[in-house]
């Protein structure tokens, strides 16, 4: 599966955890593609951090406009009836829980919700920026990333040894081969990519999953 398939795959599925009317956050990374695969009869309003309720997609070259970027600093447009605010709102709007649901990337989570997604202690990282207040403030996280690290490590581990960006605040996690829950039995299994079988995604995973009664379902 190449680079860009995987991404697309997991954005896909992620595109149906949107609905009507649902004001939507999307991090850097992966959830920017999000967008992209929405049925355009679907109305929804991204809220960018840096202060925009309405953000669009990604500017078309040539028309980019250097005050209006997202929070990973890419030009994007926007859509009828958008608005500008200060940092302040922004963050009381997240903070005051007005994110119906959120998408973050990862470096790791854990089976019970906790997720790392900022640092790697001695390489350098801009800073942990929103995410904090994001990952537990939104009425809905869903964490979207490849299942595994370049060096073929789960991403998806029994406890996070990496520095936490929040505990127990991941309620879904999409990946190219699964879509997994947290619960406090354990990491229940949803789903599974159509062209995976069962025992790649439990080697492939850093910690014992939990199957429903009915079995997975494929995506």
């Amino acid at each position: 599966m190449s680079t860009t398939s995987y991404k697309e795959k997991i954005a896909t599925r992620a595109a149906r955890e949107i609905s009507e009317g649902k004001v939507v956050n999307f991090g850097i990374g992966i959830p920017t593609l999000i967008a992209k695969f929405l049925p355009p009869e679907i109305q929804f309003f991204v809220h960018a951090e840096n202060g925009v309720l309405g953000m669009g997609g990604r500017c078309p070259r040539g028309q980019e406009d250097r005050n209006l970027i997202d929070a990973g600093g890419a030009y994007v447009e926007l859509v009828p009836g958008a608005s500008f605010f200060d940092s302040a709102l922004s963050f009381a709007m997240i903070r005051g829980g007005r994110l119906d649901v959120a998408f973050l990337g990862a470096l790791e989570v854990s089976a019970k919700g906790d997720l790392a997604n900022w640092i790697i202690p001695g390489k350098y990282a801009p800073g942990i920026g929103g995410a904090m207040e994001v990952a537990q403030k939104a009425r809905r996280l869903i964490v979207v990333t490849n299942h595994n690290d370049r060096a073929g490590n789960p991403k998806v581990v029994e406890e996070c040894s990496l520095p936490l960006t929040g505990k127990a605040c991941v309620d879904l996690i999409i990946t190219e081969i699964a879509v997994m829950q947290p619960t406090r039995r354990g990491l229940l299994l949803l789903e599974i990519a159509e062209e995976v079988e069962l025992e790649e995604v439990r080697q492939r995973t850093g910690v014992e999953l939990l199957l429903p009664p009915e079995g997975p379902a494929r995506f």
